[in-house]
């Protein structure tokens, strides 16, 4: 009986916070599958089959996150900083905006944290805990504070299931 109680509990949020980033985001190709707390810019637009665990779109950058996208829970993506270059310090009223771009089939682990100005490549993997400042290649696994290359995927391997389009 319980956990039939929590089933439903489950199914009526995932179903809350998807309709939730439906309705924040600019665009998106198909409904995205929200599992937990997930808050997305009005300059969001996503691919189709994204999976959210708990992720935050911070500030008014552009965000393009492609197809079969994954995230772990309490990841982020900070789209702008405060001016530090401005008319005051630590800072002034104006912001430094830079986009953010992922590639499709790019798997980020949780507490992720994805900085402004980045592209993350086709399916790569940001491993948990990491801070990505820079860019990441395709198919590239990353880590790290901040975020390095430390081994890639077989392409073979990849460009071959991708073929067959075998996505979760």
């Amino acid at each position: 009986m319980i956990r039939i109680f929590f089933s439903a509990y489950r199914k009526f949020w995932r179903l809350y916070w998807s309709k939730k980033a439906m309705r924040d985001v600019k665009k998106f190709k198909s409904t995205p599958r929200v599992n937990f707390k997930t808050f997305l810019s009005k300059n969001t637009t996503l691919g189709s089959n994204t999976h959210f665990n708990g992720l935050i779109v911070a500030g008014y950058g552009e965000v393009v996150i492609g197809d079969n996208f994954h995230s772990g829970s309490e990841c982020m993506l900070i789209t702008d900083v405060h001016n530090y270059h401005g008319q005051k310090i630590p800072y002034d009223d104006t912001y430094i905006i830079k986009n953010i771009t992922i590639g499709d089939n790019v798997w980020i682990g949780s507490r992720v944290i994805v900085l402004g100005g980045v592209d993350i490549g086709e399916g790569a993997i940001i491993q948990a805990g990491s801070v990505v400042t820079k860019n990441i290649p395709p198919l590239a696994i990353a880590g790290g504070h901040p975020a390095t290359v430390f081994s890639s995927r077989n392409s073979e391997h990849y460009y071959s299931l991708k073929k067959q389009k075998l996505f979760n």
